[in-house]
């Protein structure tokens, strides 16, 4: 049974998300605050599948959590809540390293969805293959361990960042449309803002630029399009 990881401080919004979740037989530990989160998620980091943070809470809030559970896990699923629906706020959650934001007031179903869909993907295990690397000039990426190298330095990646980079990899040269990226990704159903591909694709390109000083990575191709690798070495 997955366990899910809810921090949420109004006491109404926190029962309705752990029930939620329970009744979609996850298991579900439930914390009002952000002090107590980071200490019920430290105490046994790989228990955690997913972690739903809100945002506005006092002392830690969300976007802090988010930012101390991401530097100490590459692998856990972190979905950031909150009734702001600014396009900044949905920017800062997933460029601090979030895998989805929900804008509340959201629907039993929609939680359920975004959960069921983050699991699904931290739960992939790769099947052996003939290609069981894929090799774009210094960069390796290992789809049996999921981890990137360049010259055998190896790049930390999320779940999402390491689907992104195989996605690209093993469509060298080739422009690919933010629609298919999104139905790739977060699949079919996903019914949130498609602008999570653009963030999630500048925090990777950050992200490389930072580690690898690699001048062009992932330069927009046309107003729908992404280029997906041959700006990349």
């Amino acid at each position: 049974m997955k366990k899910i990881l809810v921090c949420e401080d109004e006491d109404a919004i926190r029962e309705f998300e752990v029930i939620t979740l329970r009744r979609a037989g996850y298991e579900v530990v439930d914390a009002s605050c952000g002090e107590d989160a980071l200490k019920y998620y430290e105490a046994a980091p790989s228990d955690f599948s997913v972690v739903l943070l809100d945002v506005m809470m006092p002392g830690i809030d969300g976007f802090a959590v988010c930012q101390r559970i991401r530097k100490q896990s590459s692998n856990v699923g972190i979905i950031i809540l909150s009734a702001k629906s600014q396009e900044m706020d949905k920017v800062n959650g997933l460029m601090l390293g979030a895998d989805d934001y929900i804008t509340k007031p959201f629907s039993p179903s929609e939680l359920t969805a975004r959960v069921d869909a983050i699991c699904r993907r931290i739960s992939v295990t790769p099947e052996a293959s003939h290609n069981d690397e894929l090799v774009s000039g210094p960069f390796t990426l290992n789809i049996l361990s999921r981890t990137l190298t360049k010259n055998g330095t190896p790049i930390d990646l999320t779940q999402v960042e390491f689907q992104l980079m195989e996605l690209f990899m093993s469509n060298e040269g080739t422009a690919l449309e933010r629609k298919n990226i999104l139905v790739r990704i977060w699949g079919e159903n996903y019914n949130g803002d498609d602008k999570i591909v653009d963030v999630n694709i500048r925090r990777l390109r950050m992200k490389l630029k930072k580690n690898l000083r690699t001048p062009h990575i992932f330069r927009p191709y046309g107003a729908t399009a992404i280029n997906g690798w041959h700006n990349c070495r």
